[in-house]
């Protein structure tokens, strides 16, 4: 986040709709850069600075978007049945964009 005035502008970030991930944020530059640690989906959103002296105000808004591959949330679990016997699969898996899950058996589509 720069700005060039005078004098000085105060710089502050601030995540619409939320707060600042807490406890993983830092401000390097004099507050120009703000740096977020250990970063998770729910970072996503659009942050703001806004830059401020006695003559006004400036502000920024820019958009993050957190990618994340396929992972599990509930893995699938072998089962050993009986014949006759009902038996449930539970695959859950979570990410961005959201996977498509597919099941297969013997290698070919259910």
């Amino acid at each position: 986040c720069f700005s060039f005035s005078r004098p000085t502008p105060v710089i502050r970030w601030i995540k619409e709709g939320g707060e600042l991930p807490a406890n993983r944020t830092f401000f390097e530059n004099f507050k120009k850069t703000l740096k977020i640690i250990d970063v998770s989906e729910a970072d996503s959103g659009n942050y703001k600075c806004i830059a401020r002296n006695i003559l006004g105000s400036a502000h920024h808004v820019i958009s993050v978007t957190v990618k994340a591959a396929p992972y599990w949330i509930t893995a699938p679990r072998n089962l050993v049945l009986s014949p006759g016997e009902d038996g449930t699969l539970i695959c859950r898996a979570n990410g961005n964009p959201k996977p498509n899950i597919s099941w297969l058996a013997n290698g070919v589509p259910i």
